[in-house]
């Protein structure tokens, strides 16, 4: 188990349960899934647990998860049935979650916890393809309703300490995601965003969190993020890296027929 700091990540995780679904790994996701398999490594060591922001969570304050053994929940439609019966048996993390809490009420943060809240696939989908045995303890924290872009700044800067205690943080969200928008249609609204992103996240701290902040002026940001909480998981891992340099760790021109997406890493490199 590594005892350095460890670095923040931001991935896009895809849709529904796609490690499950037949060919999808080997094929449309093959390039995203090796992304996810690098994990590992490029955190530098095995993390005692993993701390997970997913876009697929939002509360009015921010909300910690605190089963100790989370089911599993099916926060999407439309697959074929057993899409509705597979597993991802991580534990969960009780202490990491009282450590959470410990750390926003210190930072004036206000915070809730909940006993019964189950792991949804902007965990499950990319941790079964990082973490396939399903061996590492996993919290989920939510977005804050509001999604403002400098409270999940905040949130992430309040949750630092984590990274010298063996905890990765993981934002899990989409660098793109339009759902009226995705295919070919998408290739022009989500390389210009992409390009604005890559080339802002490469900037010095100050600039790249100014830049950050004001998002929505970006090129078609509204069109790559009519609503952003996609987004926002990016905001906790930048905050709780803020000084440190971005790495781009996945990035693609043809997702899913021609979406440009892309994953970065924060902080030390393995």
């Amino acid at each position: 188990m590594t005892t350095n700091r460890l670095p923040t990540f931001f991935i896009s995780h895809g849709g529904g349960p796609w490690p499950w679904m037949r060919g999808m790994a080997q094929g449309p996701y093959a390039k995203l899934a090796a992304s996810l398999q690098r994990m590992p490594a490029e955190a530098g060591g095995k993390p005692a647990a993993i701390l997970m922001i997913s876009a697929h969570w939002e509360e009015p304050v921010f909300t910690v998860q605190t089963h100790p053994a989370p089911p599993m929940l099916y926060d999407y439609y439309g697959f074929p049935e057993e899409a509705y019966h597979i597993r991802y048996d991580a534990a969960g993390a009780p202490a990491l979650a009282k450590r959470v809490t410990e750390l926003l009420g210190a930072a004036g943060i206000a915070s809730a916890q909940d006993p019964e809240r189950g792991y949804d696939h902007g965990m499950f989908a990319p941790m079964a393809v990082a973490y396939p045995q399903a061996d590492m303890p996993t919290v989920q924290l939510s977005l804050r309703a509001g999604l403002d872009p400098l409270a999940h700044v905040q949130l992430g800067r309040a949750l630092a300490p984590l990274r010298d205690e063996g905890i990765l943080l993981v934002g899990s969200g989409l660098s793109y995601h339009n759902l009226r928008n995705f295919g070919p249609g998408a290739a022009q609204a989500s390389g210009a965003f992409d390009t604005w992103l890559q080339t802002t996240l490469m900037q010095p701290p100050e600039q790249r969190l100014r830049g950050l902040l004001d998002w929505e002026r970006a090129p078609s940001a509204r069109a790559a993020h009519p609503r952003e909480e996609h987004l926002l998981p990016l905001m906790v891992a930048l905050g709780a890296a803020e000084e440190e340099m971005a790495n781009l760790a996945y990035h693609e021109r043809d997702f899913m027929g021609g979406i440009t997406v892309s994953s970065f890493r924060f902080g030390p490199t393995a």
